[in-house]
């Protein structure tokens, strides 16, 4: 460039003067204006509910309903689109075979199973089943009920991943399942006295656990609390509490209208 300018007859150091400003003018004409720049957009920050989907898992639950409809008492949403089927605890089996090999279905993959415990009702614990379509790509929980003595049928026949779930909830709460290849403790010591997810199941055990150095191993004696720690109150919290399912617990819940089915027992 400078022999170029050397030639037309201008002198050097004028050229280098002039360098300077043709370069910054160059960037400045390359280079993209502030105000030019479009501002990122921002993505949601809340769970927005697909209202399409909602709607295909609610005709998918009024078509359970239909055809099991010996079993399904009821189909609901939890928390806006979270389909839920409530069922009768003879029908587990059944309908979770529907669930699994139904082609509108094809609920294949078994996600989990845990228990729940409301002393209020007759029949006080609630099995709930947790279901994933990975050719749907949908979620299904089905729920169920029993007590302290009635057992359910275990669907380790029909969802091999259950076995351990289903020894668990029988660990913390003592269900009962029937056919179970291998019902035993899984959390707990195998000779642990108790259920200790039940409500009414004390916070400081039945039992305290220490090794014996003339023994020469682990004894179980009974709990031995101090003053300071022990409660008088004769009256369990739970008795003051509403009772399961009323209008203070159903806020959540979104009830599907079905065909006419039968009432879900006491």
């Amino acid at each position: 460039m400078l022999s170029s300018l050397a030639k037309s007859g201008l002198p050097v150091l004028q050229a280098c003067r002039s360098l300077p400003r043709a370069i910054s003018v160059s960037s400045r004409q390359l280079s993209t204006p502030a105000e030019d720049a479009k501002p990122p957009i921002k993505k949601p920050t809340i769970w927005q509910i697909d209202n399409a989907k909602r709607e295909r898992l609610a005709n998918f639950g009024r078509y359970v309903a239909e055809c099991l409809p010996k079993f399904v008492q009821q189909v609901q949403f939890a928390a806006g689109d979270e389909l839920e089927i409530l069922i009768h605890p003879s029908g587990i089996v059944p309908v979770m075979s529907f669930l699994k090999g139904n082609h509108s279905a094809q609920f294949t993959n078994f996600t989990f199973a845990c228990g729940v415990d409301v002393p209020t009702r007759d029949n006080r614990f609630e099995v709930v089943y947790s279901l994933l379509s990975t050719r749907f790509n949908a979620r299904i929980r089905v729920r169920t009920y029993t007590d302290e003595v009635a057992p359910i049928e275990s669907i380790t026949k029909v969802f091999g991943g259950a076995e351990w779930y289903e020894r668990e909830i029988y660990d913390m709460y003592g269900v009962w399942f029937n056919n179970h290849p291998d019902l035993r403790r899984i959390l707990t010591d195998y000779g642990f006295e108790g259920h200790p997810f039940r409500k009414d199941f004390p916070l400081s055990g039945y039992n305290e656990v220490r090794y014996d150095p003339e023994l020469k191993r682990v004894v179980y004696e009974p709990s031995e609390l101090a003053q300071e720690f022990r409660k008088f109150d004769l009256d369990t919290p739970w008795e003051i509490f509403p009772k399961f399912r009323n209008e203070t617990m159903t806020a959540g819940y979104e009830v599907i209208e079905t065909a006419e089915a039968p009432k879900k027992e006491a």
